[in-house]
């Protein structure tokens, strides 16, 4: 049986302040480190379902994960609007079971603070086999 998943209240979108970005998503309220900021449902992508899409603006709205990025999978909910940092102040964790996304407090989130992940898991001086779309 499925758990219910509730809607944040803890979280809005609105105009980004990081250069190219547009939209990102921000705390309504105080948020404490090591608590779920949302809990977004993810829809797994199947490989053979990926050819058509390379070309496609949603490529960047795709999450790749598995052991060498190999799988892929929309977000739904904010999941797809939360902007990349190399100094975040969330992280991701998947539950591919419940085939859901947890977004995590890595610290105290201020209120109207932009909440931010690292896309690649990596340091800004590292060497990226994988660039990130937009740089």
């Amino acid at each position: 049986m499925m758990k219910k998943i509730l809607s944040s209240d803890q979280i809005y979108i609105n105009r980004s302040k990081i250069k190219n970005s547009g939209r990102g998503v921000f705390a309504s309220r105080d948020i404490k480190k090591g608590k779920i900021i949302e809990t977004c449902p993810i829809i797994k992508v199947p490989k053979n379902d990926i050819s058509n899409l390379k070309n496609s603006l949603l490529v960047t709205y795709f999450l790749y994960f598995g052991k060498n990025k190999e799988r892929l999978a929309i977000m739904l909910g904010f999941g797809s609007i939360y902007n990349h940092s190399y100094e975040p102040n969330a992280k991701f964790r998947i539950n591919s079971k419940e085939n859901v996304i947890h977004f995590i407090a890595l610290k105290n989130i201020k209120k109207d603070e932009e909440i931010t992940f690292n896309y690649l898991n990596t340091k800004k001086n590292e060497k990226l086999n994988n660039p990130l779309w937009f740089e």
